[in-house]
């Protein structure tokens, strides 16, 4: 992912989504901390932290890791500014 261009906020229902867009491959990516932030109504962000932890966790102990094979990390801007590597799925991944 060469291309990859400035990090955006998009905004659901008053929460944000952090992505970026790859020019390359021409698709977004998407935050799945902030997905699941929002799909499970987290308060924090920390809150979504944990569940897609434990998530994670369980589908491994569970044996069904593709998704986890599938989710690419980028680095995306945090609330203290800095940029740290997240976990990013793109529209098809989200919604499966």
């Amino acid at each position: 992912m060469k291309n990859i261009q400035k990090n955006q906020i998009l905004l659901f229902e008053e929460k944000q989504v952090r992505n970026v867009w790859d020019s390359e491959a021409e698709k977004f990516w998407f935050s799945v901390v902030d997905v699941i932030g929002i799909l499970t109504d987290q308060p924090t962000q920390r809150g979504a932290t944990f569940y897609w932890s434990k998530l994670k966790e369980r589908l491994t102990n569970e044996g069904a890791d593709q998704l986890l094979t599938n989710c690419q990390q980028l680095k995306l801007p945090a609330a203290d500014g800095k940029s740290y590597l997240t976990d990013v799925a793109d529209t098809e991944q989200i919604f499966i």
